[in-house]
C-alpha cells in the first residue's frame, strides 16, 4: 500500500488516501476509505470511477513520471511529474516546477501517476480556483472604488 499525502508548509503533511499494489486509489475519510479510480499499470491510463464505465481522465508514462490530463478533440495536457522518490511537482510555465506532495513507498510511475491526478491534483486546482476567485474580486473591488 503506498500511501499519498499533501505538502503543508510549517505542518505536517496531510494525508489524501492510498494507492494499492494492483493500481487501486482510494480516498482517506472517517469511516471506510472511498474507491474513486484506478490506474492500469501495464499502458499508464488513469480512470475515475464513476456509475457505468470508468471515465479515462489521463496517463502517466511509465518511463518518465510525466502526468498528462486527458482532454477530449485536444492535445492531453501536461501537468506534472513524478520522481523516482515519488515527489509530486505542478508544472509551472517558465518557473522552476512546485512541488505539492508525495507517494510513501512507491513501486513505479503507474503508482505515482494515480496518487498525483486522483488524489493530490483536485486540491491543487481548488487552490489554484480560490487564488483566481480572490484576484478578481480584488480587481473588482478597486475598480468600483474608482
Amino acid at each position: 500500500m503506498n500511501n499519498v499525502y499533501r505538502q503543508k508548509p510549517l505542518a505536517p503533511d496531510e494525508l489524501l488516501g492510498r494507492v494499492e499494489y494492483d493500481g487501486k486509489v482510494y480516498e482517506s475519510r472517517f469511516g471506510p476509505d472511498k474507491y474513486i479510480g484506478r490506474v492500469e499499470m501495464d499502458t499508464g491510463k488513469i480512470f475515475e470511477a464513476r456509475l457505468g464505465p470508468d471515465n479515462y481522465i489521463g496517463k502517466v508514462q511509465l518511463d518518465t513520471g510525466k502526468v498528462f490530463r486527458h482532454k477530449p478533440m485536444a492535445l492531453d495536457e501536461y501537468l506534472g511529474r513524478v520522481d523516482a522518490d515519488g515527489k509530486f511537482f505542478r508544472h509551472k510555465p517558465l518557473a522552476t516546477d512546485e512541488y505539492i506532495g508525495k507517494i510513501e513507498d512507491t513501486t513505479s510511475y503507474a503508482h505515482g501517476g494515480a496518487g498525483f491526478l486522483l488524489l493530490a491534483w483536485p486540491l491543487v486546482e481548488e487552490q489554484l480556483a480560490a487564488e483566481k476567485g480572490a484576484k478578481e474580486q480584488e480587481e473588482h473591488g478597486s475598480t468600483r472604488e474608482a
